[in-house]
């Protein structure tokens, strides 16, 4: 008797509990949207990585809409306000002018900045530590980088009595680290001249000309999307000129460049991936300060230095976290 009793009250627990189990409802699928300047490369798989090491799968708990402008940045407009209206839960912008586009789209979805320079000069945040709006996450910006390559540069060219900054006219994170070189130049006795070019169809070979023209003996290239766009053909005419450079990001090295110095763009995308999770869990965007980068690569190319008939110091090759022979 007491066994039907048990195996009764067994087959009602399982009655009661196979209706409820239905009808739970899945977790929620967190919609990001993910807008770029470029295509998909290096970057976009660090921040998914971040968001792996986090817990989030795509399919399962994740879905990541993307948007790419492949190099055509008139588009940015058009594809941020795409993302809003597919009502993603926060959009990752992977420099300050997909932030800028983004943050125009829309004041209310939080915004994730992955890799943008001088968010505070370019009015995309209040300030670092206090970003206030819809709009935190990662710069790549570091107030001493340009006057440590400035540094770098003249220990590879020790004879060089005349520097240049090859800027975007209108990047204002240019601005914000212009002090701190011409005080590093003072330091080394070299003249720092500045060449601004202009988009959209900057005039690079006239700041080459300029260059030649001027003796100019080595050339530090500034970040910004407008330089980035012509990296190809700033390398060749490095090259055809025989003038020594260094550069923000290792892409440049990677297809030519003789040195870059500069933050590890894969860290910070992999690190944006932790603004993301805070914000899924219910953090204002205002409430996260802005972070500068942590982790630096100094890469040397002793191909093109060979090619423009260069000697690399053994004490600066020994410094480099990675060298291309």
């Amino acid at each position: 008797m007491i066994r039907r009793i048990v195996v009764c009250l067994l087959i009602t627990s399982l009655m009661l509990t196979v209706p409820l189990a239905q009808a739970q409802q899945p977790g929620k699928v967190h919609r990001i949207g993910y807008l770029s300047t470029g295509t998909p490369g290096p970057n976009f798989e660090a921040f998914r990585l971040g968001l792996r090491e986090r817990g989030y799968i795509e399919g399962k708990n994740i879905v990541i809409e993307t948007r790419f402008a492949e190099q055509n940045f008139d588009r940015l407009s058009d594809l941020a306000a795409e993302l809003v209206s597919l009502k993603v839960d926060l959009i990752v912008a992977g420099n300050a002018t997909v932030t800028r586009a983004a943050k125009k789209a829309t004041s209310t979805i939080p915004i994730v900045m992955a890799n943008a320079g001088d968010p505070v000069g370019t009015g995309l945040v209040a300030s670092l530590a206090r970003p206030g709006g819809n709009v935190t996450g990662l710069t790549n910006i570091s107030p001493e980088l340009l006057g440590k390559r400035l540094g770098l540069l003249k220990e590879v060219v020790p004879k060089a009595s005349r520097l240049a900054l090859l800027s975007d006219v209108d990047s204002r994170s240019t601005g914000s680290m212009l002090e701190d070189a011409q005080r590093t130049a003072k330091v080394l006795g070299v003249q720092f001249q500045l060449l601004e070019v202009k988009g959209p169809h900057p005039d690079i070979e006239g700041a080459f000309r300029i260059i030649v023209k001027e003796r100019i003996g080595g050339l530090v290239t500034a970040p910004g999307p407008l330089i980035g766009l012509h990296r190809k053909r700033i390398v060749e005419l490095l090259a055809k000129n025989r003038i020594p450079a260094i550069h923000t990001e290792s892409q440049w090295a990677d297809i030519g460049g003789l040195m870059s110095y500069g933050t590890n763009q894969a860290d910070l995308y992999r690190r944006a991936a932790i603004y993301v999770d805070k914000i899924l869990k219910g953090t204002m965007p205002t409430d996260l300060p802005v972070e500068q980068p942590m982790k630096f690569d100094f890469v040397i190319n002793l191909k093109t230095a060979k090619q423009i008939g260069l000697t690399i110091p053994q004490s600066v090759l020994f410094r480099a976290d990675r060298v291309i022979r």
